[in-house]
């Protein structure tokens, strides 16, 4: 990660950065970074600087003390010259400087007065130009070193390479579960690469630490920003954090499980300390009880009775109280402790209508009559509606409906019957036929198609209304 002068461009396009072409010197851009707070520190004169400095080479991944026996000015961020233990120079950058660079050695279990490489000179131009046309031959030559191990059929993989300063020695990282003999590897490495080969095997974890990357979480490896020592990591871990045993999250970008599964472990041994061991299972009058979910914090238990499938939630204190119950051989009656109220609640699962709650589970209780309540005097709900099955069947089920606006319809007029019994029998059908046959004739219909339209509807109409009548039952 870069500072927010990298976000600044020269004229040529490129990030102005902290003037160090590529790598942040105030050191934001490495891994495994110490801040300085003792450089601006004054010395007296009665102290002279503490002469030893922490170098980093390669972005931070490596890094080591040097002794500035031969006074030569430079300062934290600067590049400088330093020997190399097996002969030559490299380049590397002063990631810490003064009394912070003591305690540093102290961390490391460094002795102050032991015997340290020196410092040759501060790096010129010359010297960076020719330390970077050799680090862009690490990518191509690890990618040579694996095709190369393979056609050896070596089990082993090369994570990573780095070049000395002078270009004369290349190291070169890799990963194994068994031991390699890699004398024929490295023959064929130094006939390619024409520099003298190291093999140094690492683990996976540190493999993952110099590549670096970002994390489940959404930020860079501990690995690769601050972590220096790995402690083994086992899935009792997991465990005692009520974590469930998945491998693909419990995983890393290394492939193991992950560092900070034990960062919190310490505090969650801390609180199981009063929880109850063996409490799988446990006797009560009503039956056995099983044990399906633990909150640590909140410090309760959820139990399941087996033979009547409730779940009930009870606190540390009352499950050590029921486990030194069934070891005198006895059961409570109820799960639930004293504290609870009794109280006639029907239609969820008591006998009689009467059961022991806990005052929390009355809550959702209330709610729901509440809202019940406000459905009936809103007109609303699924308790006021009835199908028209229902109100042919039962017509005399009179259901509310809420009121509305909309006017009343108007009253239809009463149908005259068509039994011919009700008709004046003293009449003749003669005298009749003459009553008709002295009407006017009516007169001729241009459309005929739509008086027989109109019966039709009519017939349909009164079809309709005899079907919808409520039928006569015998009281």
């Amino acid at each position: 990660m870069g500072c927010s002068s990298c976000g600044s461009r020269t004229k040529d396009g490129k990030p102005a950065g902290c003037a160090s072409n590529g790598d942040c010197s105030t050191g934001g851009c490495n891994r495994l970074n110490v801040y300085d707070w003792l450089v601006d520190l004054p010395y007296s004169a009665q102290q002279d600087p503490f002469k030893t400095v922490e170098v980093s080479f390669k972005n931070g991944s490596r890094k080591s003390f040097y002794r500035n026996s031969n006074n030569v000015d430079c300062y934290t961020g600067d590049n400088i010259v330093v020997e190399a233990a097996t002969g030559g120079y490299d380049i590397g950058r002063i990631s810490l400087s003064g009394e912070l660079v003591r305690l540093q050695m102290k961390k490391r279990n460094v002795p102050i007065d032991a015997e340290l490489p020196r410092i040759m000179r501060v790096a010129t131009e010359r010297d960076l130009d020719r330390f970077e046309e050799v680090k862009k031959k690490e990518y191509e030559t690890m990618l040579m070193a694996r095709v190369i191990s393979r056609r050896l059929d070596l089990q082993m993989k090369v994570g990573d390479v780095e070049y000395q300063g002078d270009g004369r020695k290349a190291t070169f990282y890799y990963t194994a579960d068994e031991r390699i003999d890699f004398r024929e590897l490295i023959k064929m490495l130094a006939r390619e690469f024409r520099v003298k080969i190291e093999m140094r095997q690492i683990g996976a974890r540190q493999e993952a630490s110099r590549i670096g990357g970002i994390g489940s979480c959404g930020r860079e490896l501990c690995c690769s920003t601050w972590l220096t020592k790995f402690k083994s990591v086992s899935t009792t871990a997991a465990r005692y954090q009520n974590l469930a045993i998945n491998q693909s999250k419990l995983s890393g970008q290394c492939g193991r499980l992950k560092c900070c599964l034990n960062y919190e472990l310490n505090m969650y041994m801390e609180a199981l300390k009063d929880f109850p061991k063996n409490a799988d299972f446990i006797e009560t009058k009503r039956g056995r009880a099983r044990l399906i979910k633990t909150d640590i914090f909140k410090r309760k238990m959820w139990y399941s009775l087996i033979e009547t499938n409730t779940v009930h939630s009870l606190s540390v204190d009352r499950v050590n109280e029921i486990i030194e119950m069934n070891t005198r051989g006895e059961a409570p009656e109820t799960l639930v402790s004293a504290q609870t109220i009794t109280a006639f609640i029907p239609k969820i699962g008591f006998e009689d209508g009467v059961g022991e709650i806990e005052l929390d589970s009355l809550a959702p209780i209330e709610k729901n009559k509440r809202r019940r309540n406000r459905k009936r005097r809103s007109g609303g709900g699924n308790a006021n509606k009835t199908t028209a099955k229902n109100r042919q069947q039962n017509p005399s089920n009179k259901t509310t409906q809420p009121k509305t606006n909309k006017p009343k319809p108007r009253p239809k007029p009463k149908r005259k019957p068509n039994n011919p019994s009700s008709k004046d029998t003293t009449k003749n059908t003669s005298e009749v036929n003459k009553a008709r046959s002295s009407k006017p004739n009516p007169k001729p219909n241009p459309n005929p198609n739509q008086e027989n339209k109109e019966g039709t509807a009519k017939k349909r109409n009164n079809r309709r209304r005899r079907n919808n009548r409520p039928k006569k039952t015998d009281e």
